[in-house]
Formats: C-alpha cells, sequence, structure tokens
C-alpha cells in the first residue's frame, strides 16, 4: 500500500486501542510507484499527528517515519530494533508520559472526533508542496504553521473537550478549567464562543454551563 493512502485517523486509531507505538515505512522520496508522491503526504500527515500528540501529553517518539526500498532488508532490520528499543523505553503509552488511562482516553476520543475537521484545515490552510524533507520540517518549526496550528486546531480541539465534559454533566468555568488543566481565561473564551454559535448554553443561576439537546 503506497503511504499516500496513510490517513491521520489510521494513526490516532492504532493509539486509541493501545498501541505504544506507530511506524510507517514507505519508499524513499523520488522513488514513488505510483507517480503520487503520497510519501510527501504521509511526511506531512505525520508532523501533523506528531504535533497533536505533543499537544496531548504523549511523546511524539511513539511515531516514526522511514524511507526504505524493496532492497534495504538490513536497514529494515536495524530502524525497527532502534524503533523498538524507543518504544520499550519511553513504556506504556500514557503510562510513561504520566498521562492516566481515562484522561488519555478521553483525549484521543476528542481528537478522533476532530479528524474531518483537521482535514479541511490541512486542505484549504496548511497544504504545501515541498520537496525535499528538510522544506517541510522548515514549515512545522515555522511560526505560520503554529499560529495556524494553535488557531484553527487546538482551539477546535479544546472546544471539542469541554462539550464532551458538558454532555455529562453542567459545569461551570472552574470545574471545566480543573478537569481539562487548561488556563481559565482559554476556558472562558472556548464556552463564550460555543454559547455564541448555540453549542451550549448558560445557566446564570448556577453558574454552569451545558449543552443544548435538541
Amino acid at each position: 500500500m503506497c503511504t499516500g493512502r496513510v490517513d491521520l485517523a489510521f494513526m490516532l486509531r492504532a493509539f486509541s486501542n493501545g498501541m505504544d507505538g506507530v511506524f510507517i515505512g514507505g519508499c524513499w522520496p523520488g522513488e514513488c510507484h505510483y507517480l503520487t508522491q503520497g510519501n510527501y503526504k504521509a511526511l506531512f500527515l505525520m508532523n501533523l499527528c506528531r504535533k497533536l500528540m505533543a499537544h496531548i501529553g504523549l511523546d511524539p517518539e511513539r511515531l516514526r517515519l522511514e524511507w526504505i526500498s524493496a532492497s534495504e532488508g538490513m536497514r529494515y532490520a536495524e530502524v525497527m530494533n532502534d524503533f523498538s528499543k524507543t518504544v520499550k523505553n519511553l513504556g506504556p503509552l500514557g503510562v510513561g508520559e504520566g498521562v492516566d488511562e481515562a484522561t488519555l482516553k478521553f483525549k484521543l476520543e476528542a481528537l478522533t472526533k476532530l479528524v474531518p475537521y483537521i482535514r479541511l484545515v490541512e486542505r484549504e490552510k496548511l497544504r504545501v508542496d515541498f520537496k525535499t524533507v528538510e522544506e517541510y520540517t522548515e514549515f512545522f518549526a515555522s511560526e505560520t504553521f503554529d499560529r495556524i496550528f494553535k488557531d484553527m486546531i487546538i482551539s477546535k480541539f479544546e472546544t471539542s473537550q469541554i462539550l464532551s465534559l458538558l454532555k455529562t454533566n453542567a459545569l461551570d468555568t472552574g470545574q471545566i478549567t480543573e478537569q481539562l488543566g487548561l488556563p481559565r481565561t482559554d476556558v472562558a473564551e472556548y464556552l463564550n464562543d460555543s454559547v455564541r454559535q448555540g453549542f451550549i448554553d448558560f445557566d446564570p443561576s448556577s453558574n454552569r454551563f451545558a449543552t443544548i439537546q435538541y
């Protein structure tokens, strides 16, 4: 299967199913068998997924992409041994990072629900057409990427978490802040935006927010 078929949802699903590490192997850039340059697409998504992993508290080293041709059996063995050692040193998923199982499950579910929206942002705002690994590395370390990532993806992710919490119980700003570990000012901003958009309602008598039931 061409690495161009790899999707962000596949990577997140693997971690949601408890995998401690995810490895993607593809043909070398410029040697795509299908002439689609799918390996560059995989490189983009790998970098994006690593940014998302870091945001929810997972070590990005748990996700790895390597270029390996069919004739490089020795290199494949070396790379896999090295990756296995890396994952082993990191420990079980979440445990190695100090993230409890329930919190990790909650965050991965919220992130997975956001995948269709992230695909839209990638297509409309983040898509680039570079020809070297170095250019992709520079792009994901740039202020341009950080701004779009924070304003268009992370804000939606945090809102998604808040909506998931409020589906179970009505909560006030302080309770949401404590449960999600976010700055109170950010939580207030996300709540106000959600009220304006009609996703949640505010009860002045209890100072609590709740999702609107239709």
